[in-house]
């Protein structure tokens, strides 16, 4: 006999409440989650219903009134604001164990203490007190919790927390896949970042921000470099009363995983669910030309006004994983996809400059070249580069871990002049060298190629040696 939805879910209830690792909120969330999941509550877009969101929903950046000149308005500004970093995952891709925040990203300042120092500034500017929240997951709370006390000293006060932790379902069965006996780490997942509404809630943060006056959050990825305070988005929202911004920014070719925003029936809707035979359609950048950034405005009243309430229902994104040969589901939601929910929610096209995610090595190098240059905290564009895009750079295997791909450079080459880099064998760079154009190295199978120091290298292939 077929197990009915609901045997599923009494199955799964039983199975959880002897789940003592986690807490009640955890529990609840959990089996709302997979239950919303199988009553199949997806919600179907009707594509043909889409329409390209007007300026009045996409706030053009320009648009923006400027900041007052007074500084002690300023200061009333940022007494209302609370920065969060979202700071639940791990370097692994970039082959780093521990949080990804503490991956050097230039002169030696790794991600967060690039954050501290630039929220550190504005305090002392402006005599303001903007706390640092940082979202951790059970992967990275420990180390965390010691990487923070380095700040003791510093003019930001940091707080943390932890998102949920939810049990991965075994496929088969739809039961969690530590009452089977897989009680460690590989057992757990942290459910998406849409999860920070909740969490912020039952931290008990959400309320102690709220008695210090706190009115809106700013969330961004703590890989996102140009994710920095900016006022003057934070003074529209008090201004129109907007309790939802997401920074938009113009898509490139390079930016065919990233959300949009849509018009849809009068609302605002982030695509988390793109019906099949639409991706590509999705991917184009002529008929979707902006992208979401993941650097969101949200009022901390109306967080917990639509968590109290159980309103935040974000489409649900299921992530198919495989643990010893088992296959697992985890369920997900992302932060974007809660506009939707919120009163007088809006976009914001801001320039591409407050978009710049550090992924891959490839990222890294482009971050630690002169391309880009650091002042309290900032990494800004250098006005020396002619072409406002950056150039594309295509790094082999080898370059994959942050190790191998530092210990291959001996200092970071001047790609002001670059338009597309290429790597890949056993290349080794020299010091004080120079790219420009199109430039492709690919060392020969089993040959070693260095490249000198002071070499400059201009449109030019090399395979070996005697290319240069």
């Amino acid at each position: 006999m077929a197990t009915t939805t609901s045997d599923k879910i009494s199955s799964l209830k039983s199975a959880v409440a002897g789940l003592n690792q986690i807490s009640e909120n955890e529990k609840n969330g959990f089996i709302n989650l997979v239950s919303r999941y199988l009553s199949g509550e997806a919600q179907h877009v009707e594509w043909s219903k889409i329409q390209t969101p007007t300026d009045e929903v996409v706030v053009p950046y320009d648009s923006l009134a400027p900041l007052p000149d007074d500084s002690s308005e300023v200061k009333n500004l940022l007494d209302k604001l609370v920065v969060l970093k979202l700071n639940g995952g791990l370097g692994t891709t970039m082959g780093c164990t521990g949080p990804k925040s503490v991956i050097e990203v230039r002169d030696g300042l790794t991600f967060l203490d690039l954050i501290v120092i630039q929220i550190e500034n504005l305090n002392n500017k402006y005599g303001s007190n903007v706390p640092l929240l940082l979202m951790n997951s059970f992967n990275t709370h420990d180390d965390t919790q010691k990487i923070v006390e380095k700040y003791t000293n510093s003019n930001v006060e940091i707080h943390t927390f932890n998102q949920s932790q939810y049990p991965r379902l075994v496929v088969d069965d739809f039961l969690p896949l530590p009452s089977k006996g897989q009680t460690g780490k590989d057992g757990w997942y942290p459910p998406g970042h849409g999860d920070v509404f909740p969490s912020l809630l039952n931290s008990g943060k959400l309320d102690a921000l709220l008695s210090k006056g706190k009115e809106y959050v700013f969330v961004a990825n703590s890989d996102n470099l140009g994710a920095i305070v900016d006022l003057k988005i934070l003074n529209h929202l008090i201004q129109n009363k907007n309790e939802y911004c997401m920074e938009v920014t113009p898509k490139t070719l390079a930016d065919v995983k990233g959300g949009t925003l849509i018009s849809y029936e009068g609302r605002l809707l982030e695509i988390a669910q793109v019906p099949d035979e639409h991706v590509n359609e999705f991917k184009s950048i002529e008929k979707f030309k902006i992208f979401n950034t993941n650097n969101l405005w949200v009022n901390l009243k109306a967080v917990k006004r639509l968590v109290e309430t159980d309103a935040l229902k974000m489409e649900i994104i299921p992530n198919p994983k495989e643990v010893d040969g088992v296959k697992v589901l985890q369920l997900e939601t992302a932060a974007g996809a809660a506009i939707r929910f919120f009163d007088k929610a809006i976009g914001n096209n801001v320039p591409r400059s407050r978009f710049l995610p550090v992924k891959a090595t490839s990222d890294l190098l482009l971050v630690q070249s002169d391309l880009y240059t650091l002042q309290d905290g900032f990494v800004a564009r250098n006005s020396a580069r002619a072409n406002p895009e950056n150039p594309s750079i295509e790094l082999g295997p080898e370059f994959k871990k942050v190790s191998n791909f530092l210990s291959r450079f001996k200092s970071i080459p001047s790609i002001i002049e670059l338009d597309n880099l290429k790597v890949a064998g056993d290349v080794w760079f020299g010091a004080g060298i120079t790219l420009k154009g199109k430039v492709s190295i690919v060392a020969k199978p089993g040959a070693k190629l260095e490249i000198p120091d002071g070499a400059v290298i201009a449109n030019k292939e090399i395979n070996g040696p005697e290319d240069l």
